[in-house]
């Protein structure tokens, strides 16, 4: 059993220059391994949860920000200094954040893999967590969300 949790939560960029934090426990973990996630990330793919809404704030360096719309209302958040990708954001605001940036254990596992159809010949998935060959089926994420 793991230990509780210490809240805030905090985390940040490569070069430091970037910090946030996260009132609130994050959702379950998920990696996504489709190949605009593993450029995206330059990996595997991403390693990604949600936060409660209202519960993340940037502690400093957010001028530093750049962002990138993925997608119609979706976009990611990165240090336009070192590079490294955040958070994930949804109508512009933070929706999760990338698990790598995060100090110290969060407090979560991945609970599931993401398109894994499309991963990279060379990513061996390991642990117990649920395989998707795509999206989840409807109703495998909190509140129904996909």
């Amino acid at each position: 059993m793991r230990a509780p949790v210490s809240l805030p939560l905090t985390g940040g960029c490569f070069c430091g220059t970037i910090r946030y934090q996260v009132s609130a426990p994050l959702g379950p973990g998920r990696c996504c391994h489709c190949s605009r996630c593993r450029k995206a990330f330059s990996g595997a793919g991403s390693a990604y949860a949600q936060v409660v809404p209202g519960s993340f704030s940037w502690l400093s360096g957010e001028a530093h920000l750049t962002q990138y719309a993925s997608s119609p209302g979706w976009g990611l958040a990165f240090c336009r200094r070192c590079g490294t990708t955040l958070c994930g954001l949804h109508q512009g605001r933070v929706h999760g954040v990338t698990l790598g940036s995060l100090d110290g254990d969060p407090g979560v596992t991945i609970a599931m893999h993401l398109f894994v159809d499309s991963r990279a010949p060379w990513d061996v998935i390991g642990g117990e967590a649920p395989q998707y060959p795509a999206f989840p089926p409807a109703g495998a994420l909190p509140g129904g969300e996909a």
